[in-house]
């Protein structure tokens, strides 16, 4: 399983990489769209800032174990999260991926909006539906995932969305993070841009289609860096396991060597003793 695992963690780490620093730029450009026709955002549903009374959290986890504490490092954040939300009088429900999580909050009777589970070590987005189409791969897509929560926000369900999600930083470090991802705030840009721009169609169906597809990219990308955080840490967790069984054979084998040579010391003693009371 740790070599099994170490295959994987190094493609689901390159896959983190290469995806990283495009969502992260993606996602600036929206905040910074978002700025710009702060003017219209009634008009947009996912710029809405309204009073958040219910917040929807996507939780995601594991679908299997033996990953050290990983999953119950992000469930146990994700529950503190929800305990201080509802302290503050704000309801809570769950979009849960992955069957640990599910699991583990369905016992505590947390209520669920909808439940995703075995998408597996390659998701995709809608962008790269096409590829499935062409090639018949078995790709896994989160326009599903996507369409629930925003479905949600725009329909008056849930005022905040929020991702729950291990961020991968190295084989031995994996942060539990909980970020909010609607409504989209706008932010200031790393650069100068100009002032405004020239839209085809309109400004309004072009803001609409990148909102929707940008936070797609977004819980996509919390996928990715889930998945290697997974196998990160189910490598190091079966190694662990292996040094602490051959640890343990190692000090079973000289328990049972020493029980050993006892066993023959006092038949040897016996026969030296038997020896001398004949003689």
């Amino acid at each position: 399983m740790e070599a099994v695992s170490a295959s994987k963690m190094r493609r689901a780490q390159a896959q983190v990489e290469a995806t990283r620093p495009y969502a992260a730029k993606a996602w600036e450009v929206l905040t910074f769209l978002a700025r710009l026709r702060q003017s219209q955002a009634d008009l947009q549903p996912l710029l809405q800032d309204r009073t958040i009374n219910t917040i929807c959290l996507v939780l995601i986890t594991a679908d299997r174990g033996l990953a050290g504490g990983l999953n119950s490092a992000i469930i146990n954040t994700a529950w503190r999260q929800i305990r201080q939300w509802e302290d503050e009088g704000k309801k809570v429900s769950l979009v849960t991926v992955g069957r640990k999580g599910r699991d583990w909050m369905a016992r505590f009777g947390v209520p669920m909006r909808a439940t995703f589970a075995n998408i597996g070590d390659r998701p995709t987005s809608e962008f790269l539906e096409g590829i499935k189409k062409a090639t018949g791969a078995d790709i896994n897509s989160v326009a599903p995932i996507a369409r629930v929560i925003i479905d949600d926000f725009t329909e008056g369900h849930c005022d905040a969305v929020y991702l729950a999600y291990t961020e991968f930083g190295n084989v031995l470090r994996q942060t539990p993070t909980v970020r909010q991802i609607l409504p989209i705030r706008p932010g200031a840009p790393t650069a100068p841009m100009a002032p405004d721009y020239i839209f085809e169609p309109d400004a309004q169906t072009v803001l609409n289609m990148v909102t929707y597809n940008i936070t797609e990219l977004q819980i996509l990308q919390s996928l990715y860096e889930s998945i290697a955080s997974e196998h990160a840490a189910r490598m190091v967790a079966m190694r662990g396991a292996t040094d602490a069984a051959n640890d343990l054979i190692s000090d079973l084998t000289l328990s049972y060597n020493k029980a050993r040579q006892e066993k023959i010391t006092k038949e040897l003693i016996d026969i030296a003793a038997g020896a001398n009371a004949l003689a």
